[in-house]
C-alpha cells in the first residue's frame, strides 16, 4: 500500500479516517488524489482496474462534502440534489446504493441516497422531485426527464457533483449523446459543477477527458488520475476431448465441461452475447444438473421482479451459477463470484476485460476466467482476445459526432422545461463534446424540424410541437406535448415486444396468469397455436396473441424453438479481426491452438492457401451442381452482409446468376449457377473490379433505395426524434402500428424532401449501425492489389464453416432461390479427404 503524507490524509475528515482505520484499510493514493483535485473544483477522469476502490473514490468528494454540510435552518428552502450518479445499467445503480449504504451507516452520516430508474414506481419518482435525496443514483433516460421538468432549475440549483460510472460504455452510443446534452444542461443549471468519470477500460483517455467538461472553453480537458497495476487475470481456453464444431454458436459440445467448472467453484458467472444464447445455455445446464445446483438466468427481456430475485440471490451467495448477457457486464460486485465463463467469443478485447473483472472483484487478487469458443474460428478469436488481455490492449470504439435525432429529442425536452432562446441554447448544445462540431445552420434545421416536422410535413398540425413566441423564444405548442415527451424519452428502441403471460387455458377466452417477461413481436407472429419455444428457463406452448400480450401454457418435456432475439449481437472488433488474420498467416502461433484446430489450418494450407494479414483470400469451387465463391475479409458480420448484397448485384450484372449468400463474422459465401472460377480464369470476371471501392457509391445507393434497411433505420430515428410516438397516455402503439406510421412518412419524405434532416440521420445510422460502411471501405482499400484467388476443384477446409451456415439464413439473389444446407459430416469429409 502506498504511504500517504499528512497533507493528503488531512483531506479526509476524522470520521472517514477512523472508518478506514477500523477496517484495517489505508486510503489509496488515487482516492486521495481524486479528492484533492475535485476539491479544487476540477473535473477528473479516474482510470482504475477492477477492485481498485473506484466507486468509493468517485463518491468520496460527495460524502466528505455532505458530512461537513451544516443542517438547514428552520424556514430555509428545501435543498436540491447534491450529487448525481449516472450509470448505464439499472442494476448497477441499485448495486452502488447497496455498497454505499454500509460506509454511510457505519460512519453515522446523515446522508439520504435513493435510486431513480425505469423500475422506480411513479409515486416515488414524484416524491423525489419535491423532496430530493442528497445523492440520486440514476440513468441517462431519467436525467433527460428531470432536466425537461419545469422545476429543473430548483431541483439542480445545489448540484455540486455528477459521477459518471463506466463512462467508456456510455459515450459511444446514442445514450451517450443524450447524456452529453444532459450534462451540458446541468452545467448551465449548476455553474461550477464538477464531473467525475470512472472507467476501467479506456482506449482513448483524452476523448473522455474532453467529454467531461464544457467544450466551448479553450483546450477544455478534465484532469486524469490513472491507477497502475492490479493482479493479472488468469484466463484459459476450455480444453476438451470433444470435437470443436466447425460452425454455430451454441457451444453444446462444451456443456459437460462447463458444468464441471461450475461444480468446482463457489459462484460462476456465465456470459453470452445474445439473449437467445442465454436461454439455450441455461436450458442445457439444467438438463445435466444432476446435483440440483441453484442456477439462475438474467437478461433484459425477463420480468423486472424475476431479475431482482436473481440479484438478491446473488447478493446472498445462494446461487452457484448465473447465465447472463450484458445486463451484468459492468461494475457490479455481487457475492463471491470466483469464476467467469465466457461462452462464445467475446468479440472485443475491452469487453472481455470488463466481463472478466466480475470475478474476484478485488484489485490484488487475479480474476479467473474460462473462454469457451463455439466454433473453430472462435478458437482463434478467443486466443487473440486472451493475448490482447495480457498485453493490456484496448479496442473500445471511437467517439462519434452526436446524432441529430437525439438532438431533436433534446430540443423538445428543453422546450418542455420552459421557453428558450435559440442562440443561447445553441451555445449550450455546442458545449457538449458530442456536438462541439455542430454548425448553426444544422442546429436551426433541427429546431425547425421539431417545430414543423420539416417542409413536407409542415401542413400537418400534429408535427407542430414547438412554437415561436413574440419575443423570439421557443415554447411547446400545447401542454400535452410535455406529457408525450415524458412517455417517449430515451434512445433505446427495442424491437416490438409483447408480454408473455403464463395461463392454464388452451384456446377459448385466455386470461390471467403470471407475466414471465417479453418477447419480440416478430418472433411470436411466426408461431402457430401449439408451437413451442424456450423462454425464462421454461418450455412454453404458444396459445395465441390478444392485444399486447402473448398467452402461453407450460409444455414441460417437449422440444422447443428458441426465441431469436434481435438485440445483443456484438460486432467483431477491428483489433481482434486483425489478430485472427495475423494468426492465420503465422504457423508459429498455431502452437497455442488445440491440435484439432491447428490440423485444420495445416490442411487448409496444403489444399488451398492461408491469407497473410493484409491479404484477401477468395476461393472458388463447384459443389452439387452449384458454384461457390468464398471470401475471407474477417471484418465482422455487418460489413460482410453489406459486401454480400453489393457483390450479388455486381455478379448479376456480370452474368454469374448468383442465387444467394451467407455472411459470418469471418467470411462470406456466395453461390450461383455459373462457374465463377471459370469466369475469372477466362477474364470475363475481374476480382479487382468486383471488389473495387466504387461499389460504395452508386451500387450502394441503388441497393439501399430498394431495401428494407433504410426504412427500418428511419423507424428508429423517427421514434427517437419524437416524430412517431410509440406511447400515448393510457395506451401503447403496437410495433406494427409504429412501423406503418414510420413507413408512410418515409415514403413522403423520400418523394418530396429527400434532404430532410431525419433522412440524413437515417443514412448516417445505417452507414455505421447496420452496414459498417467505413469498415468495409477500409478493407477494400487495404486489400487493393492484394487479392489472392484460389480456384479449387472442391471445398476447402476454411470454407466449411460458411458452407454449414447456408440454408440457416439464406438471402436470395437475382434467381430468388436459396440452397438447402448440406450435412456437416459430408462437407467435412469432402474438405479434409485425403489429408
Amino acid at each position: 500500500m502506498t504511504p500517504i503524507d499528512g497533507d493528503s490524509a488531512a483531506l479526509l475528515p476524522a470520521p472517514f479516517r477512523e472508518w478506514f482505520s477500523a477496517r484495517g484499510w489505508t486510503p489509496r493514493s488515487h482516492q486521495l488524489e481524486l479528492l484533492r483535485r475535485t476539491g479544487e473544483g476540477r473535473s477528473a477522469l479516474l482510470i482504475a482496474p477492477t477492485g481498485a476502490g473506484k466507486t468509493l473514490a468517485g463518491f468520496l468528494p460527495s460524502l466528505t462534502d455532505l458530512a461537513g454540510r451544516l443542517k438547514p435552518k428552520p424556514g430555509e428552502p428545501r435543498r436540491g440534489v447534491h450529487t448525481l450518479y449516472i450509470s448505464p445499467l439499472k442494476a448497477l445503480a441499485v448495486d452502488i446504493q447497496r455498497n454505499l449504504t454500509q460506509p454511510v451507516d457505519e460512519m453515522g452520516l446523515d446522508i439520504r441516497m435513493e435510486t431513480r430508474t425505469g423500475d422506480t414506481p411513479a409515486h416515488k419518482r414524484q416524491r423525489q422531485k419535491h423532496v430530493p435525496p442528497d445523492i440520486l443514483l440514476t440513468t441517462p433516460e431519467q436525467l433527460a426527464l428531470l432536466i425537461a421538468s419545469a422545476d429543473a432549475e430548483r431541483f439542480f440549483a445545489g448540484l455540486k457533483y455528477v459521477v459518471l460510472d463506466e463512462l467508456h460504455s456510455l459515450v459511444t452510443s446514442k445514450r451517450g449523446h443524450l447524456l452529453s446534452l444532459g450534462l451540458a444542461r446541468l452545467r448551465r443549471l449548476a455553474p461550477g459543477l464538477v464531473g467525475i468519470g470512472l472507467s476501467a477500460t479506456v482506449a482513448e483517455p483524452d476523448a473522455l477527458r474532453r467529454w467531461l467538461v464544457d467544450q466551448t472553453q479553450t483546450a477544455a480537458m478534465a484532469d486524469i488520475v490513472t491507477v497502475a497495476g492490479g493482479a493479472k487475470p488468469e484466463i484459459t481456453i476450455l480444453e476438451t476431448e470433444e470435437r470443436v464444431p466447425w460452425s454455430g454458436h451454441s457451444a453444446r459440445y462444451a456443456i459437460p465441461a462447463v458444468y464441471e467448472a461450475i461444480r468446482r467453484h463457489k459462484t460462476t458467472l456465465l456470459f453470452v452475447n445474445t439473449r437467445s444464447q442465454a436461454e439455450l445455455l441455461f436450458r442445457e445446464l439444467w438438463h445435466i444438473n444432476e446435483d440440483n445446483l441453484p442456477i439462475a438466468l438474467h437478461h433484459g427481456s425477463l420480468d423486472v421482479a424475476q431479475r431482482r430475485r436473481v440479484e438478491k440471490a446473488m447478493e446472498t451467495n445462494s446461487l452457484r451459477a448465473i447465465v447472463a448477457t450484458s445486463t451484468l457486464d459492468l461494475g457490479i460486485d455481487w457475492g463471491d463470484v470466483d469464476l467467469v465463463v465466457h461462452v462464445g467469443a467475446p468479440k472485443g478485447a475491452s469487453r472481455l476485460a470488463q466481463r472478466i473483472g466480475r470475478s474476484n472483484h478485488r484489485m490484488d487478487e487475479p480474476s479467473r476466467a474460462i473462454l469457451v469458443p463455439a466454433n473453430r474460428f472462435e478458437v482463434m478469436e478467443c486466443r487473440a482476445a486472451l493475448e490482447a488481455n495480457y498485453l493490456g490492449a484496448q479496442d473500445t470504439p471511437p467517439l462519434g459526432d452526436g446524432a441529430l435525432d437525439v438532438l431533436a429529442q433534446h430540443v423538445l425536452g428543453r422546450a418542455c422545461a420552459g421557453p428558450f432562446d435559440e442562440a443561447e441554447f445553441f451555445d449550450e448544445v455546442r458545449s457538449a463534446a458530442a456536438y462541439s462540431g455542430l454548425d448553426a445552420a444544422t442546429f436551426s434545421r433541427v429546431v425547425e424540424f421539431v417545430a414543423t416536422g420539416g417542409y413536407a410535413l409542415k401542413t400537418y398540425e400534429r408535427y407542430a410541437r414547438i412554437r415561436r413566441m413574440k419575443d423570439g423564444r421557443w415554447r411547446i405548442s400545447h401542454p400535452r406535448i410535455a406529457q408525450q415527451y415524458r412517455l417517449n424519452v430515451g434512445t433505446i428502441v427495442e424491437a416490438p415486444m409483447l408480454n408473455v403471460r403464463l395461463t392454464r387455458q388452451r384456446g377459448g377466452a385466455m386470461r390471467g396468469g403470471m407475466v414471465l417477461g417479453k418477447v419480440e413481436e416478430y418472433f411470436l407472429e411466426t408461431l402457430a397455436p401449439g408451437d413451442t419455444f424456450m423462454f425464462s428457463g421454461r418450455t412454453l406452448r404458444f396459445e395465441g396473441i390478444r392485444e399486447n400480450e402473448c398467452f402461453v401454457t407450460s409444455a414441460a418435456g417437449q422440444d422447443a424453438m428458441v426465441p431469436s432475439y434481435a438485440g445483443g449481437k456484438f460486432p467483431l472488433s477491428t483489433y481482434l479481426a486483425g489478430e485472427v488474420r495475423a494468426m492465420l498467416g503465422d504457423p508459429e502461433r498455431w502452437r497455442a491452438l488445440p491440435e484439432q484446430v491447428a490440423d485444420w489450418l495445416r490442411i487448409q494450407k496444403e489444399k488451398s492457401v492461408l491469407p497473410r494479414r493484409q491479404d484477401l483470400l477468395v476461393e472458388t469451387f463447384p459443389r452439387a451442381s452449384r458454384h461457390y465463391m468464398v471470401a475471407y475479409p474477417f471484418e465482422g458480420r455487418l460489413a460482410h452482409q453489406t459486401l454480400g448484397m453489393l457483390l450479388t448485384r455486381r455478379l448479376e450484372r456480370a452474368g454469374a446468376r448468383p442465387l444467394g449468400f451467407v455472411a459470418t463474422d469471418y467470411s462470406l459465401a456466395i453461390w450461383g449457377l455459373e462457374d465463377m472460377g471459370g469466369m475469372i480464369r477466362r477474364g470475363v470476371l475481374s476480382l479487382a473490379q468486383l471488389f473495387d471501392e466504387d461499389m460504395l457509391g452508386d451500387d450502394l445507393e441503388a441497393w439501399l433505395a430498394d431495401s428494407w434497411l433504410l426504412k427500418r433505420t428511419f423507424r428508429n430515428c423517427a421514434v427517437i426524434s419524437g416524430l412517431v410516438e410509440k406511447r400515448h397516455p393510457g395506451q401503447e402503439k403496437t410495433g406494427r402500428q409504429v412501423t406503418v406510421s414510420a413507413d408512410l412518412i418515409y415514403d413522403v419524405l423520400r418523394a418530396h424532401e429527400p434532404d430532410h434532416i431525419l433522412l440524413q440521420a437515417t443514412w448516417r445510422d445505417a452507414a455505421t449501425g447496420l452496414l459498417d460502411i467505413a469498415r468495409l471501405g477500409e478493407m477494400l482499400s487495404r486489400t487493393r492489389g492484394r487479392i489472392m484467388h484460389k480456384d479449387l476443384e472442391r471445398i476447402s477446409p476454411l470454407a466449411v464453416p460458411a458452407m454449414l451456415e447456408i440454408g440457416r439464413e439464406p438471402v436470395p439473389g437475382g434467381a430468388s432461390e436459396s440452397l438447402l444446407g448440406e450435412a456437416a459430416d459430408s462437407l467435412i469429409e469432402e474438405a479434409m479427404g485425403g489429408a
